[in-house]
């Protein structure tokens, strides 16, 4: 048994679910929308549907997080939960992309464009191709515009789109000549349940693990893109563990 949570958009997912073979069997599926802010109903959220099933924390197999691309305020706050929960409580952490979790809840077959918002007339990209219930990455996750977008899916007249990213931008996507019956109607955000089929746990639990686990955010942030404000020098931020 384990919990599995997605916050790389206005939506929080949340699933409390147990292996089943193969696949997952859902005990319950929690979905928190706007106006709630996460950071203040997710720590609650965990507890209350823990103890709705008599079940404790440290029993659980892992907890599983998105890890976007998406809201860079949202992934922060699942992703220092997750690690801080599974710290506390001696357990496992595996994340997945959202964007794959979105891809998940399209047709077998044709290409999959899961799309999410990255900001104004910016949107997050990936391909996939949904096999059962796994998904296949048809080539990395991208941030591109919707004509981009457009223009990549007249490339590939198969491929379907779908993600949270149509309830703003189906029109724009439409005016730049993609057809209506191409844009699917759902999911509105990337489900915890979705989530859940596609990761696995480490066979042991690692601290280095649960500390380099990052979010997935395929493009810059703001303050990183003003040129006011140029990368420090030296090597990236890596996670780092006290010696006893």
């Amino acid at each position: 048994m384990f919990l599995a949570l997605d916050t790389s958009t206005l939506t929080l997912s949340l699933a409390l679910v147990e292996r089943e073979g193969e696949g997952v069997r859902v005990l319950e599926h929690v979905v928190v929308g706007p106006p709630k802010k996460q950071s203040e109903v997710l720590p609650g959220i965990v507890g209350e549907v823990l103890a709705r099933h008599g079940v404790v924390l440290k029993s659980l197999e892992g907890l599983a997080i998105g890890l976007g691309p998406g809201s860079f305020t949202g992934l922060r706050i699942g992703l220092s939960c997750v690690k801080g929960l599974a710290y506390a409580a001696g357990l496992n952490v595996a994340g997945a992309s959202s964007l794959a979790a979105v891809a998940l809840e399209g047709p077998e077959g044709p290409p999959l464009f899961a799309l999410a918002v990255a900001r104004k007339d910016d949107l997050y990209l990936g391909r996939y191709r949904r096999v059962g219930q796994r998904v296949e990455a048809l080539g990395p996750e991208e941030a591109m515009s919707p004509e981009e977008v457009a223009a990549r899916m007249a490339s590939e007249p198969e491929a379907l789109a779908l993600g949270p990213a149509l309830t703003d931008y189906r029109s724009a996507l439409e005016a730049h000549g993609v057809a209506p019956s191409r844009l699917l109607h759902a999911p509105d955000f990337p489900s915890a349940v979705a989530l859940a089929h596609l990761v696995r746990f480490p066979e042991q639990r690692s601290l280095e693990a649960i500390f380099a686990l990052e979010p997935h955010y395929v493009r810059a942030s703001e303050p990183e893109r003003n040129p006011k404000f140029p990368p420090l020098p030296g090597p990236p931020p890596t996670a780092r563990l006290k010696e006893d």
